[in-house]
């Protein structure tokens, strides 16, 4: 770990909130108890209410009040530590004046952001300041996007390793059982509205390198698209679209293109979701993939969306912790080379994905960020996962119980 300049070595900001508390609890459990954390947000009462529910290695942390429409107080807070880590969403409405802060600061910034809108804006904004003060800005640290990205690294790796020339087609099949958060609702009804309002947000949404750090040398490759509608994976396994395949392929695209496209520039990027085999699995991925449009025009339209917010979690609840612990995750990417030889990718672990799961991830992104500087790719700006934290947070979430592998196919 560096040696402290500044009053924290991690902050995590949004503490109060419903995955907040989640990383929280995370980071009593398995940070050093010489690390100086501190848990931010905007009511001191709501943080000591917090507090009080950790573990007691969490009883001395510091409590920061800080607001993101307040300017001066995250200015502050930045300043103040050497890693911040936010979960205030939505990130496009709230989320800029963070990085902006951090990027200004110097400060490693880390959040779960799945918005592409927000991170193409903070990548525009802050980039350049964030290289020139040495701060890493990294996006999509929970289940947006890690196991798409460390397991697309992963196989090129090995591809690399063997000498077997760039990845060509690769597909991520992902399946797992989760719930949703009132605080994912909120987030993808903002990117809803922003698409209905802004021509070029809808442009974003749509252009498979919406991410690029130089769009204009992206190469032509043809990109598979996001929301299809049902398939097959040569195992016979029916497949519908993934719904977070719209951010995970342009984290993956973006990891590609800052390494230099080391992965390869014909590289072919998609990801689906896995259902069953057989005749039933054919008629649920037909009605999953029917479902995911229907809801997605429902909660776009006023009439409609109102009458799912009856049903829908409201911000600040989820999924029950029963619930959490008896979810799972599973991604499994199958790759094809310039060679000809194949790999297999499996990215797994217990726990709801968006939640639980999602808590390792970000914990050990965060504690990555604050304590693994000399290990970490040297990279500053607007970063990945993957070119941020790479191998090491691989480590990382194995020794935390989650499955990262590879497997030669031929």
């Amino acid at each position: 770990m560096e040696a402290p300049t500044r009053d924290h070595d991690l902050v995590l900001f949004g503490a109060t909130g419903f995955v907040g508390e989640l990383i929280a609890g995370y980071l009593a459990d398995h940070a050093p108890p010489d690390l100086r954390v501190g848990l931010a947000g905007r009511s001191r009462g709501k943080l000591e209410t917090v507090r009080s529910r950790l573990p007691v290695t969490a009883h001395d942390w510091a409590l920061i009040e800080a607001d993101s429409e307040n300017p001066d107080s995250l200015a502050a807070l930045a300043a103040g530590t050497r890693v911040l880590f936010t979960t205030v969403g939505p990130y496009a409405k709230y989320g800029l004046p963070v990085v902006e802060a951090c990027a200004r600061a110097g400060t490693h910034y880390g959040d779960l952001t799945g918005e592409v809108s927000f991170i193409r804006e903070a990548i525009d904004r802050c980039d350049t300041l964030a290289r020139t003060t040495g701060a890493r800005i990294v996006h999509a640290c929970g289940y947006d996007s890690v196991p798409s990205d460390l397991a697309v690294l992963l196989l090129h790796h090995a591809a690399e390793t063997d000498g077997a020339g760039g990845l060509i087609e690769v597909q991520l099949v992902a399946r797992a059982k989760g719930g949703f958060s009132g605080g994912t609702i909120e987030s993808m009804r903002g990117q809803l509205d922003g698409m209905r309002s802004d021509p070029v947000l809808r442009f974003l949404a749509g252009d498979p390198y919406s991410l690029s750090p130089d769009r204009t040398a992206e190469p032509s490759t043809r990109q598979p698209a996001d929301l299809g509608w049902v398939g097959r994976t040569e195992g016979g396994l029916w497949t519908a679209p993934f719904l977070m395949a719209s951010v995970n392929t342009r984290i993956v695209r973006r990891s590609n293109a800052l390494q230099g496209w080391a992965y390869g520039q014909s590289l072919r990027y998609g990801e689906v979701m896995g259902m069953q085999r057989g005749p039933a699995g054919a008629v649920l991925a037909g009605a999953t993939a029917l479902g995911l449009r229907v809801f997605g025009t429902a909660l776009a339209l006023p009439l409609t969306r109102k009458l799912l917010d009856r049903v829908l979690p409201s911000p600040g609840a989820g999924p029950s912790e029963a619930a959490r612990r008896s979810g799972w995750f599973r991604s499994q990417v199958t790759a094809s080379t310039q060679s000809g030889r194949r790999y297999r990718a499996v990215a797994a672990g217990s726990g709801d994905p968006g939640y639980a799961a999602t808590a390792v991830m970000a914990g050990e992104a965060a504690l990555s960020l604050a304590l693994d500087g000399d290990r970490l790719p040297p990279a500053a700006g607007s970063l990945t996962p993957a070119t941020a934290l790479g191998d090491v947070l691989v480590e990382r979430l194995r020794a935390a119980g989650h499955t990262y592998e590879v497997i030669p196919l031929t």
